[in-house]
Parts: structure tokens; sequence; C-alpha cells
């Protein structure tokens, strides 16, 4: 008895706790849920007493009793109606956790921000600044938004549009890349090498060479708009995007290409627009199919730049001349649409007209002299002038000159023609005889040197040379140079003319007197001068006498009476031992003054002696010591 008393205690100690903690659950929309709730916290009253399941069965009651619950004080509720209570919150109420996005409703739009309804305890706030790429934001309007901060210091929902955009973004931009979908993006701005182009949010690069298939000059045109782009490349270490509006054009070009390139024949006329000018030609755009005209078929006529003929985007209809095997490079022609000039030059040119030109190239060789439209004629250089000495053909015309020329040639199946500007005037050699005799004197102009002489004009087309060894009678030159210079005027003389070889013959050295004809006398052999050391070679040394006549002294001449050297700069008496006018050659030398005088002394001294001996009869000793005196005298002992 006291068992059961002890255990019927326990029992409902038990079920008045449980009565006690069991919480009231406070669902609104569900009225069985809260009906259960307040059958387990207050019983209804009851007419009559039911029998719970302890007072029927103790023990049963007592083995499925749940002590756990008990323990942590826990109502037991219906499995059925838990899960009943957690469907409702899942529809109904969002998970509010980081790093997470929503899609929420704007309910309302203030000055500053938007209201925005992602069902959770309370409405979230976003700033309108993260709306500026969407002015025309409203109520009512879905928008992805992160939750930033569950609840500030105001217990403030805080969301970001922004950086829900950014995550949604690269999964888009991502997306984009790997199924090569089409994307819009906004032109924000101009940068270096390109344009900055928002993609879902993200700051996406495009390449100027990426924007259109020809060439952009104006960058700016395209701030500001929203196009049309393909994601091409995207550097996910440093999260770079860039894309591509040329890609989208190129595929449809593609299918317009193939439709033209094989379409295209050799000598077809189509019309093109000049896509872009360069120096060596015009790339002309077919259509989608991009094409070459070179600089030199652009016109008959010689141009220097091809924007002379054409500008961009100008109209016009281009010939095919020829393209390769897969029809990638496509030659075209403009010229080709006009008749060759030639075909239209009319028969009243024929050899020995004359003609006036343009000059619209220059070579070393000669110039080029456009006389009619696409039609050019050589002048080579030595048709430009009746001289025998060749110039630049720049001595005589410039680019842009008007000339009149003969024609001397023509060859109308090489279209060749070949013009001279000579034969305008009359050929100074044809009365050369009468103008320059030999023996004749003239004023000339240094035209040119060679190492053997220098080439002298006498007039336009007559020029005459100088041979090195008739420039000067005393000096000896090794090259031209030493003696004049180029446009220096020299006076000459004619020494020899060969009409039919148009050559002529000069002196210069002939307009003054030899000078060896009047030396020949004053320098004779024998006669002693007084010259100081110019030079001293090893040889010897040379001395001048004036200006026209100079010495060579051998080195053993150069002695003197104590046997030393004459050296250089020092004055001497030099007797000349040798003169050659043939050969302008003059040899002096100092020892034969000394010399000559010690042989005087010798012969005074024998006469000397020989009197003496007549008159003293001198022993043989006293003859052997007057000998020796003089001897040792001479050699200066």
């Amino acid at each position: 008895m006291a068992d059961k008393a002890k255990e019927e205690v326990v029992v409902e100690k038990t079920a008045k706790k449980t009565r006690k903690r069991t919480p009231a659950v406070e669902v609104s929309n569900d009225a069985e849920v809260q009906e259960t709730a307040t059958e387990t916290v207050e019983a209804p009253a009851k007419p009559e007493r039911e029998v719970s399941l302890k007072e029927q069965n103790p023990e049963k009651f007592l083995e499925d009793f749940n002590w756990h619950n008990y323990e942590e004080g826990i109502d037991p509720v219906d499995d059925g109606k838990l899960e009943e209570f957690e469907k409702l919150v899942k529809e109904n109420f969002v998970d509010t956790l980081d790093n997470e996005v929503v899609e929420g409703e704007v309910v309302h739009l203030s000055e500053r921000d938007a209201i925005i309804d992602i069902n959770a305890k309370s409405e979230g706030v976003v700033s309108l600044n993260e709306f500026r790429y969407n002015p025309d934001l409203k109520v009512g309007d879905k928008v992805e938004v992160l939750i930033d901060v569950r609840e500030d210091a105001t217990g403030q929902l805080i969301l970001s549009h922004r950086k829900a955009r950014t995550i949604m973004a690269w999964d888009r931009v991502n997306k984009a890349h790997d199924e090569a979908t089409i994307v819009n993006g906004f032109v924000k701005c101009r940068t270096k090498g390109g344009m900055i182009v928002d993609v879902f949010g993200i700051e996406a690069f495009l390449p100027g060479s990426q924007i259109d298939v020809k060439p952009i000059r104006d960058y700016d045109v395209y701030v500001g708009k929203t196009m049309e782009f393909k994601v091409v490349k995207i550097n996910h270490e440093f999260k770079n995007v860039v894309v591509s509006h040329k890609a989208l054009i190129e595929a449809d070009i593609e299918e317009q290409k193939k439709e033209i390139i094989g379409q295209l024949e050799k000598g077809q006329v189509l019309e093109g627009i000049v896509k872009n000018i360069t120096s060596y030609g015009v790339f002309v755009d077919l259509g989608g199919v991009d094409g070459l005209v070179h600089i030199t078929d652009l016109s008959w006529s010689r141009i220097n730049h091809p924007n002379e003929i054409v500008e961009l985007d100008q109209k016009l209809n281009v010939v095919i001349l020829d393209f390769d095997e897969d029809k990638t490079r496509i030659q075209l022609g403009l010229k080709q649409l006009s008749a060759h000039p030639w075909d239209a030059l009319g028969e009243d040119h024929k050899i020995g007209d004359k003609v006036k030109g343009k000059v619209v190239v220059i070579a070393d060789y000669g110039a080029f002299i456009e006389v009619a439209e696409g039609v050019e004629g050589l002048i080579h250089v030595s048709e430009m002038s009746w001289s025998t000495h060749l110039r630049s053909a720049q001595d005589f015309v410039n680019v842009g000159d008007e000339v009149e020329a003969q024609i001397l040639t023509m060859d109308r199946e090489e279209r060749k023609m070949s013009l001279g500007i000579k034969q305008l005037a009359p050929d100074p050699w044809t009365d050369i005889t009468t103008k320059y005799p030999v023996g004749s004197k003239h004023s000339g102009i240094v035209r040119n040197f060679t190492n053997f002489g220098v080439f002298v004009e006498l007039e336009e087309g007559i020029d005459g040379l100088i041979y090195i060894s008739d420039l000067s009678w005393t000096k000896k030159i090794k090259h031209p140079s030493e003696f004049t210079n180029i446009s220096d005027n020299l006076e000459v003389v004619v020494l020899e003319l060969d009409v039919e070889g148009r050559k002529l013959s000069l002196g210069h050295k002939q307009t003054t007197e030899n000078p060896w004809d009047k030396y020949e006398a004053e320098f004779a052999v024998g006669s002693v001068h007084t010259a100081k050391i110019d030079e001293v070679v090893d040889k010897g040394a040379v001395i001048n006498f004036n200006d026209d006549i100079s010495a060579f002294v051998p080195k053993r001449h150069l002695e003197k009476e104590d046997g030393s050297d004459v050296g250089k700069g020092e004055e001497a008496q030099f007797q000349i031992i040798e003169f050659n006018k043939e050969f302008k050659k003059v040899v002096a030398s100092h020892m034969a003054i000394h010399k000559e005088e010690e042989a005087k002394i010798v012969k005074q001294q024998a006469k000397k002696a020989a009197k003496q001996a007549d008159e003293s009869k001198p022993t043989l000793g006293d003859a052997n010591s007057a000998l020796q005196a003089l001897k040792d005298k001479m050699d200066g002992k």
C-alpha cells in the first residue's frame, strides 16, 4: 500500500509540473493548433470526471511516461501539428542568413531609401544610390537583395542590392560566357584602349578593336548607350571581364561574306565603301568582305598618297583584279574602270614634236614628265644639257616644274616615251672651232675633280679637261684639290680640240710664261746662292730660292767646314751642281763651297812652296814637314 501511494504522488506531481511548463503556441492562422494548445494548458470543465490513463492503468502509464520531457519541462505536442506548423513557417518566412541572395518586393520609396519586403520579421532598407542604374524603380518591382545587417542599432534589417547584383552578376556572366549568350551592357565611359561597360553591375572592358568591324574614329559616340555584347574572356583570379560587340557583327557578316565570296569573279565590278586609307592603298568594304586597291591601281596618273583620290566612307565602284584560292585576299582596281590614257593619246604626238608637261618624279638618272593624264615620258640626265659632264637631274628641274621638251622616242605598245630638253637649244659644238680655236685663252668654272685632272666648264655644254701636269710650271701636285676648288674660276688655254669626239684639252700653266726659261741662266751650274734649309728629309734637305725654284741638297753635301751638317732654318751658301729645265730638277751643294776654297789654298800653298824651294832649296825633310803641316791644316788639326 505504501508503494502504491508513493507512486500516485509521483504521478500527480509529474502531471502538475507538465501542465505548469507547457507553453502556449501562438499561431493565429491555425485555430485547431490554438485549440489544442488551450486544451493542453487548461482542461475545460466537464460535467463528469474522466478517468485518466494513470487511473485506469497505472503500470502502463508509468511504462510510457516520458521522463526526459518531464525533466526538461516540455509538454508533448502532436507530431502532425508540429509538421504543419513548420510548413507554414517555411512558406511565409525567410531565413535571414548572411551571404544569401533573396528576392524581395519594393513596398515603399522615400527620398533616400527603398523599403523591401523579403517576408522576414520586418522589412529591409536599401539606399537608392544602389539603384542609380535603374531610375525607373517603382513600388511593386521585384529586386534581388543580400542581407547585410540583421539588426542595426535601431533594430532595422539592412539589405544590399549592390552586393546581391555582384554575386548574381558573376553567376550570370559565367553562364553567358559558357553558353555564348548575348548580354546587354551600358557603356559608362572611355578608357585607354577601349571602353568601360556595365554588365549585370560588373565593370567589363570593351577593347577598341572589339567595338565594330571597321575602325572607330570617335569613341565618344558610344558613351551612354546600351548595346548588346558577347562575353569573350573572364579572368577569375583578377575578376576581369572582356566583352565584344564586334563578335556579334562578325557572326552576321560571316554569312554575308560566304554569299559574296561564292559569287566573286575576275573582272566583276562591285560597289563598295572606303573603309581605311593607308600609304600603300585603300581598303574597300564590299558588304562584309574587304578588298585592297593598291596605290598603283587607283589612278593612271602618278600620286603620292591615296587620299588624293578617295575619302573615308566614300562609295565607289571597283573591279576585281585577282584573289587567292581561299578568296581571303581580294585585289581590287579603280583605274581599270577607265580606258588607259595611252590608248586615248592622239596621233598628233610623234617623234620630234614639242610637248609640255609637269615634273612628277625625279631620280638620279633623270626626271619623269607627265605630258597627259597618265602618260609620262623620261628625260634622261644626259638629255638635259649638251654638257658631257653628267650631273644630277635636280640640278636642272624640280618636282612640280612645268617644262617643255622634245619627243625623242615613242613606243605605243610598250607605252614608253623618251624626251629631251637640250634639243630645244642649238648644239654649242656646231661652231666650236670658231669660238674656241687652239691657243685661245678663256675663263672657265671648275666643275669636277679626277685623280688625273680638272674638268672646267667654258659654257653650258662645253667642258674641257686640264691634266694635272698642266696646272703649274713649278709645283708638284698630287691631287687637283691641292691647287683649286670646285666652282673656282680658272684661266685656261685651249691646247687640243677634237670636234668629232667632243673633247677639249685645256691648260692653266700655259697662261703664264715658263719660269724655267728665265731661271736657266740665273741658276746655272756653278752659280752660288744664299738660302735657308726649309725641310730636312732622310736623304737630304730642301731649300726654296723663290716661289718657283726649289732645290734638293743631298745629305753628304750638307757638310760644313767643321764637319757638322747644315740644320733646318739655318742660312748658308749653296752652289748649283745640276739644273735640268726639262725635268724641273735643281740640285745644290754647300760642301762644294768650302771644298773649293780648300782646293784654292792647296794650289796657293803649292805655288808658294815651289817658289821657296827655288829660293832656299830646302832639304827633302823640310819639304816633307811643310807638306805634313799643310795636310794637318786641311784635316782641321
